[in-house]
């Protein structure tokens, strides 16, 4: 007889939850990782050790397992996360009810919005990780995981796009932000906060967001090109905007200080460049959204707005680099850039 419990999928990448010493848990098949030199740990357990470490799953869904890779997560490629997409799909059109994706967290803000990008559909794709590894006390890995399943089979997740949950918390891939090193409440999300939590194996949604647009159209059949991410800084004369074209990038994202502004020299270079390819214009701080008719100076966020960078909205700087990235990925340039990120970015929570 079927089980009445809901189908899941997990992949793993590696990452923290799945590092260990050298001789302990199995190497998944995929990229492997290179070791870490002396006694550290690094990734070496697949989907099915994270699942057997956490016998509460049996109760929540029938769980497919997937060693998808092995690394840490500064070694995840587009091409990988296309890939991840491709496979997840094949899941959804099998009729899962959610997937769950484990990595590492250094680049969960980045991978998961990625994914609500490229994976079409209500069914929630969640993404999970943890800051302390398993030959650690409070190891919080397995509580992550078992969060993260809870919410992919609940049927109150759908329509939310991609999250990410950790800390019995529920983020929404657009917003979240990894913000302290090591701590385990390391992940916010700005403006709106999380949409939801677990309590006591409930899944509770607190805030609905609107479902993104279609803004990647047929990525996963072209590669994706380089997209620069530069900040400003004190001093820094910016002096790389006038060689990235040279240099074989497709795109730019520049991270201005406040709510968009850059030193007044550097203005024409950026407005040149923005002549030739995609420039869009973030904030080095994290929160709130780039300014687009405050400031009159040389320099501020009218003056580069009218010489054609795109505004990010209240997408942070890797967040735009991730949309920029995949959008010239779909064949569009310079006008397809600009209305993606003005139909993605007028969405809020």
């Amino acid at each position: 007889m079927k089980s009445e419990l809901p189908d899941v999928a997990v992949f793993s990448l590696g990452g923290t939850i799945a590092a260990t010493h050298s001789g302990e848990g199995h190497s998944a098949e995929g990229h492997s990782g290179e070791g870490a030199p002396g006694n550290g740990v690094t990734p070496r357990l697949g989907a099915d050790e994270l699942v057997a470490a956490v016998p509460q799953l049996r109760n929540v869904a029938v769980l497919e397992t997937v060693a998808f890779r092995q690394v840490a997560s500064s070694n995840l490629t587009f091409a990988d996360l296309v890939a991840l997409a491709g496979e997840i799909e094949k899941r959804f059109e099998a009729g899962f009810a959610g997937v769950v994706v484990t990595q590492g967290t250094d680049t969960i803000e980045e991978t998961s919005f990625a994914l609500d990008l490229l994976v079409r559909g209500r069914r929630p794709v969640v993404v999970t990780g943890a800051m302390r590894n398993p030959t650690l006390a409070g190891a919080d890995g397995p509580a992550n995981l078992l969060a993260a399943v809870q919410v992919a089979a609940a049927p109150q997740a759908a329509g939310q796009g991609t999250l990410v949950v950790l800390n019995d918390e529920i983020h929404a891939a657009r917003f979240v932000r990894k913000t302290h090193t090591s701590s385990p409440s390391t992940f916010r999300s700005g403006p709106a906060g999380p949409i939801g939590w677990v309590v006591e194996g409930r899944v509770r949604i607190g805030l609905r967001v609107p479902e993104l647009p279609q803004v990647v159209p047929g990525v996963c059949d072209r590669e994706v090109p380089p997209v620069a991410l530069l900040g400003c800084a004190v001093g820094d004369d910016l002096r790389l905007v006038a060689h990235l074209r040279e240099a074989g990038y497709a795109g730019l994202v520049l991270q201005g200080f406040g709510g968009g502004h850059v030193p007044a020299h550097v203005v024409p270079a950026l407005g040149d460049l923005a002549g030739q390819i995609p420039v869009v214009l973030a904030s080095r701080t994290g929160g709130g959204e780039t300014l687009t008719s405050t400031y009159g100076s040389p320099g501020s966020e009218r003056d580069l707005l009218s010489r054609g960078l795109i505004p990010a909205g209240f997408l942070d700087g890797p967040k735009a680099r991730v949309l920029l990235s995949l959008v010239l990925a779909g064949g569009s340039g310079i006008d397809g850039a600009r209305e993606a990120f003005e139909r993605l970015t007028a969405l809020t929570a």
